[in-house]
């Protein structure tokens, strides 16, 4: 079956979100990766879990960049975008007010405190680039694609940029604290994931994966070829097949490791004397989405 493609925003239909296959996003193929079980958690019971205020600050760094490109260049300065900061916090955490939870009962001079650290992120970002001299093809891009094998990807992409001469680059803005080691592995995973989706959707592989780390100030770049997408592309559908085998029995089991201290749900983990929720089924309409949660670290 030949590859389909189409890129698109969330479904919607008279207010509703429209019932979709279940997919595969970076996020819940790099929690499969990393312990099976956990991926049950988040994508089959979606068991809640409580933001940090680090995920909270890179879901509102995320918002005002890509706010910050929506205006004309000659505006893309660091003292407008961080005036963007407090009218993106409300936005934000007017759609999603148990937010706000991590901060009730606090001194507002302390709440204060913790948007003014969103401004050293910013300050971070623009002393990797100049935003007045891009112009994005796409901020936040919402993809999807079904491979010929078919397996669904669907996912958001940061930024694409498109040089006159047709390169890509896809830009990804990393604010999370995670150790750096795992975290530029979860990187790059996420990032060769969009590079298979772009390369299945444009014919063309990226010329750059482009990772900007917010809290230090560095970059990593990356350039994959297509013989490595095409070994990355039969490794996504490989995670898909394993997790449709589980998806069937219900088998999703534990992978104790390092990241195990930073899991909201030790209380459901075998591993740590938990009982897991009765298995509810493969899950309808979606185990593919993604929250702004997932695309902030």
């Amino acid at each position: 079956m030949p590859d389909t493609a189409t890129v698109t925003t969330p479904p919607e239909a008279g207010g509703a979100r429209v019932r979709r296959r279940p997919a595969l996003s970076p996020s819940r193929a790099s929690d499969f990766k990393q312990c099976p079980l956990l991926y049950r958690f988040r994508a089959v019971d979606r068991l809640p879990e409580v933001p940090t205020r680090a995920q909270l600050r890179g879901t509102l760094v995320h918002a005002v960049l890509e706010r910050l490109f929506a205006l004309p260049a000659a505006e893309r300065l660091a003292p407008r975008a961080k005036e963007l900061i407090e009218p993106t916090w409300s936005e934000l955490s007017a759609g999603s007010p148990e937010w706000t939870d991590l901060f009730a009962g606090e001194d507002p001079e302390e709440t204060g405190k913790w948007l003014q650290s969103a401004e050293k992120l910013l300050d971070s970002y623009f002393g990797l680039e100049d935003p007045r001299r891009l112009e994005p093809e796409a901020c936040e891009l919402h993809v999807e694609i079904e491979l010929g094998s078919g397996v669904l990807l669907r996912g958001y992409i940061d930024r694409v940029d498109v040089a006159p001469t047709g390169e890509i680059r896809v830009v990804d803005y990393k604010t999370g604290a995670a150790p750096r080691e795992i975290g530029e592995a979860k990187a790059l995973f996420q990032m060769k994931f969009y590079a298979v989706v772009l390369w299945r959707l444009r014919g063309v592989v990226p010329r750059q994966l482009k990772l900007m780390y917010l809290t230090d100030g560095q970059s990593l770049a990356y350039t994959p070829d297509e013989a490595e997408l095409v070994r990355f592309e039969r490794t996504l559908e490989a995670i898909w097949q394993a997790i449709l085998k589980a998806g069937r029995t219900g088998d999703f089991r534990p992978n104790p490791g390092r990241l195990c201290s930073w899991c909201d749900h030790q209380a459901h983990c075998p591993e740590f004397g938990g009982t897991p929720p009765e298995y509810p089924g493969w899950p309808e309409p979606d185990a593919g989405e993604e929250t702004p949660l997932d695309r902030a670290d």
